[in-house]
């Protein structure tokens, strides 16, 4: 794995929130066909450009797309 493949994956994943709201973290990776290294690397990514936020219910944990507002 590399950053230009870490990328492309998490283009994938901001993809999947985006046309589909709130996902499991399970149901995300099943769809997604990842592994959990790869699928966590992505969303490392998205996290790092404070492009998602995670909820946790219970013991699931849920990743949504983060809302950025900047006002200047």
């Amino acid at each position: 794995m590399n950053k230009i493949e870490i990328g492309l994956n998490a283009g994938k994943i901001w993809h999947m929130l985006y046309d589909y709201g709130r996902w499991n973290y399970d149901e995300l990776k099943e769809q997604s066909g990842m592994r959990d290294r790869e699928l966590n690397a992505a969303l490392g990514w998205l996290a790092r450009e404070d492009k998602i936020e995670f909820f946790q219910e219970g013991d699931r944990l849920f990743v949504s797309l983060g809302v950025n507002v900047y006002i200047g």
